[in-house]
């Protein structure tokens, strides 16, 4: 590669690393951890082999924004109309909100562990993500938030400090209790965790605002496929850290708090280290994610309303933006404040993403396949993979809560 084109694949990096790093957020976090506490490494062959689906349906947005230059709900309004588009945004919201709630509850979960209140934590980490949104440029958000998500890579040492054994890890890998209630509900967690609703919308609507033309996708491409492999790979990390340390290194157990899925690196790290090495993995994630699912929605609601993306314009000049965005930003960061911080919150919100999923991938695949330029739409053998493969996934994901919550 000429020095031209390494300078042109950075400048388009970006927005696929930084919506995977938001997919390895709190809740997934939280998610893995007591995925490992309560089943071992079962669902780690699980979490690895969702990387190549998460690619191909993130591949798909950042097509889109790149041949159509319009995000995704102002697409879906585009295409099928008002009512379609108010249906898919509000199956943004409830995710987003729900994913927002959970990165507060970890900021103030990674706050505690340090001796300090929500009532510190939460006002700096909402002030923080509306400083970084408020300079009116998306390249410095973007670029703020892959610098604050690089904590998240401590996850690989947390990992590799838990030194699971392999032998351990091939005997689950055979191990797959599907009569049971409570294992299902967590293989539909595990995939509402890899597969939330607002990366769609959020990397479309990035892809457009960066101007990224067709020259780009496969820039884009290789931007979208690191990020997917990489943030199975966290989650995978978290998930053997959560085995080795609870299923494995001591009693099994249930987690209550983010402090036990912390102290789930004391053994091997020691209890200062550990603490440091989980919480800046813990509050990168929770801070990229906030930022990522709170503009996803933002940009969500003005594409619906008419409204261009506005990240390119100084916030006070799109009211519309700034308040939708400072809403939901405030919002959750006073709902963690005034209840109680509990695991099964973050799981639930998983689990409602696997819900969602159909209602989501259905529609991209419908764009896809009918509003790209012909030469790049999903047609025949492909059309049919992709069909099949995201039908296969999302009906594991619905009959897997389902089955769980009967």
């Amino acid at each position: 590669m000429t020095p031209a084109s390494v300078l042109r694949a950075l400048a388009v990096w970006g927005p696929g690393v930084l919506v995977m790093l938001a997919d390895t957020d709190a809740g997934n976090v939280v998610t893995a951890a007591q995925a490992g506490a309560q089943w071992g490494y079962r669902l780690l062959p699980l979490v690895l082999l969702l990387a190549p689906m998460l690619y191909l349906v993130q591949e798909l947005t950042a097509r889109l924004g790149v041949f159509t230059g319009r995000g995704h709900a102002e697409l879906i309004r585009e295409r099928y109309g008002l009512g379609w588009a108010l249906l898919a945004v509000a199956g943004l919201a409830a995710a987003a909100i729900g994913s927002l709630v959970t990165e507060f509850t970890g900021v103030a979960g990674i706050g505690e562990l340090f001796g300090l209140g929500r009532s510190v934590t939460l006002p700096l980490a909402a002030a923080a993500i509306l400083a970084i949104v408020g300079t009116g440029s998306y390249r410095r958000v973007e670029r703020a938030a892959l610098l604050i998500g690089l904590f998240e890579l401590a996850f690989f040492a947390v990992a590799w400090a838990a030194q699971p054994k392999l032998s351990q890890i091939a005997a689950d890998a055979a191990s797959f209790p599907v009569g049971d209630r409570a294992f299902l509900y967590m293989v539909a967690a595990i995939i509402g965790a890899t597969f939330n609703p607002w990366m769609v919308f959020y990397q479309q609507s990035a892809t457009v605002d960066k101007r990224l033309q067709p020259a780009d996708l496969g820039h884009a491409r290789v931007d979208t496929a690191i990020g997917a492999a990489l943030t199975q790979c966290l989650t995978g990390a978290v998930l053997i850290a959560g085995a080795a340390a609870f299923a494995y290194g001591a009693q099994p157990k249930a987690l209550t708090s983010v402090g036990d899925v912390s102290a789930a690196l004391t053994p091997a790290l020691g209890a200062v280290a550990g603490k440091v090495v989980f919480g800046a993995g813990v509050l990168g994630a929770s801070m990229v994610a906030a930022i990522v699912a709170s503009l996803a929605l933002a940009w969500g609601v003005g594409e619906i309303a008419g409204y261009k993306r506005a990240l390119e314009r100084r916030p006070f000049a799109a009211g519309w933006f700034t308040g939708v965005y400072a809403l939901l930003v405030v919002g959750a960061a006073f709902a963690v404040w005034a209840a109680s911080d509990l695991v099964w919150l973050n799981i639930a919100a998983q689990v409602l993403n696997a819900f969602l999923m159909p209602l989501v991938v259905g529609f991209l695949v419908a764009l896809a396949a009918t509003a790209l330029p012909e030469a790049h739409r999903l047609r025949r053998g492909r059309l049919a993979l992709t069909v099949a493969v995201c039908a296969l996934v999302s009906a594991l994901a619905v009959a897997s809560g389902i089955a769980g919550l009967m």
